[in-house]
């Protein structure tokens, strides 16, 4: 069952969507009444997808798709709200939204985008686990065999470490927030694990460091970065 967080201060039409949606399309729908109440929920577990209200009190819907990308740049994220002026359709989509849906719209229509990102998400998440090598300048990581290597010498490297190389190729020149790594291999973001992840990082960068054309650079704030050039 596909495990969904819906955002939403308008009890009435929060419970409806709630409802409706657990009814119809089958989905555990967990709801929250704000943005804050959101953004603590949206740590505690791994959802699907979001359905996030604009027009909140505390924190707003584009702020809190906001942070969430920070967390996780993949989850499908649909925006809401009785506004219709493409200002707001243009931030939607700047900040990492996948859809937008207007005030007031058919429960019906809803349901059917969910489904649509969905089954896009699914596939592409399908794309992204077959890829069971990767290439890294001079370097070949063997991702089910847990292998680095240059044609010369070969590195094992232990299940995390592999866990987190892959997170960072599958991200290459782009950021690989810290909430995301630990989220995705360890579950859980607290300080404990993050000094673990920082020090899986440093051998990974030993690993790598004959390379000159290869790096893992810290993006301050955010998280990591692998660069090949």
């Amino acid at each position: 069952m596909k495990k969904i967080l819906l955002v939403e201060d308008d009890p009435n039409l929060g419970l409806l969507l709630q409802d409706y949606l657990q009814l119809k399309g089958k989905f555990d729908v967990v709801l929250c009444k704000d943005g804050d109440e959101g953004l603590r929920e949206f740590t505690k577990q791994t959802y699907d997808l979001l359905i996030l209200d604009v027009m909140m009190p505390k924190k707003d819907g584009f702020t809190l798709g906001k942070e969430v990308r920070k967390m996780n740049p993949t989850v499908p994220i649909i925006f809401a709200t009785a506004k219709g002026m493409i200002e707001d359709k243009t931030e939607a989509f700047n900040l990492g939204g996948d859809d937008y849906i207007t005030k007031p719209f058919r429960i019906e229509e809803l349901l059917l985008r969910i489904n649509a990102l969905l089954k896009r998400s699914i596939t592409e998440k399908k794309e992204e686990e077959k890829q069971t090598s990767f290439i890294i300048g001079k370097y070949n990581f063997d991702v089910t065999n847990q292998l680095i290597s240059d044609g010369s010498n070969t590195q094992k490297l232990s299940t995390k470490e592999a866990e987190l190389l892959r997170l960072l190729c599958m991200r290459k020149n782009e950021v690989l927030t810290r909430e995301e790594a630990l989220l995705n291999i360890w579950h859980d973001d607290n300080y404990f694990n993050g000094r673990s992840m920082d020090v899986f990082l440093s051998k990974i960068r030993k690993y790598l460091k004959d390379d000159p054309k290869v790096e893992i650079i810290n993006v301050h704030g955010k998280g990591y970065k692998l660069l090949v050039n």
